[in-house]
């Protein structure tokens, strides 16, 4: 088996020209295709909410082989994803795992395959599988640059939950942010009301917040609401992300 050192295409201008991460993997998945061209379809398989998806393909067969796997827990595809290891098959006609799968793929015309682990060990977890119609089709394809896509995969998804992790976090500061306003708000009508200091104004709140069981954001916009006749002005929120 050859293993040839060619280098792929620059898969990191690639992320940054994509405008989704599912944009990017119909992409890489493409190049793969096209680095092993004796191969009749290739696809990205990736686990979300524990349930194995065939998020991209390309070609021809893939999503039907990546579904009989899927439809009986075990095959090629998903031991690569759940072990982190290449799994290669040289000949289904010869493959005694998984079940009643080589068969089936057989029978839809694949006689070997090749299923590579992307993002190994995360919760998104995943395979680049690879299907071929000859027996040890693999032979002539530079692993070497399949397994670069596949660590390409892994970065750009991981890229992909760092990019979601501060989407979140920037929505639940600016969430912070508007009640930390109306109870701002709240302190300084209590403070002038009372006659009392910020620490005191506060601690009535909080009372009041704990006396009626409602949270101490929305018990400083009835306040406010009740005295200005309108909901409170929520403060500056964050900009939006470019």
């Amino acid at each position: 088996m050859s293993d040839k050192t060619s280098r792929p295409p620059d898969m990191t201008s690639l992320l940054l020209e994509s405008d989704s991460l599912e944009r990017f993997l119909q992409a890489l998945v493409e190049n793969a295709l096209a680095t092993a061209p004796a191969a009749h379809g290739a696809g990205i398989t990736l686990e979300r909410q524990h349930r194995p998806t065939t998020v991209v393909s390309a070609g021809t067969g893939a999503p039907d082989l990546d579904e009989a796997q899927y439809g009986q827990d075990d095959g090629p595809c998903l031991r690569a994803l759940r072990t982190g290891q290449e799994i290669i098959v040289e000949d289904m006609l010869g493959e005694e795992r998984w079940g009643p799968y080589p068969a089936y793929a057989v029978a839809c015309g694949t006689r070997s395959s090749v299923s590579l682990p992307v993002a190994p060990g995360t919760h998104t977890a995943g395979a680049l599988n690879l299907y071929f119609a000859e027996a040890a089709g693999f032979s002539d394809v530079g692993l070497h640059d399949l397994r670069t896509l596949a660590a390409e995969a892994t970065g750009a998804i991981a890229l992909a939950q760092r990019l979601a992790d501060a989407e979140a976090y920037a929505t639940d500061l600016q969430r912070a942010m508007r009640s930390r306003s109306a109870i701002d708000q709240a302190i300084g009508v209590i403070m002038a009301q009372q006659r009392c200091s910020a620490e005191d104004a506060f601690d009535l709140l909080r009372k009041a917040s704990q006396h009626r069981n409602v949270k101490m954001r929305d018990l400083c916009v009835e306040l406010l609401t009740n005295i200005a006749g309108k909901p409170p002005s929520e403060g500056t929120a964050l900009p939006p992300r470019p």
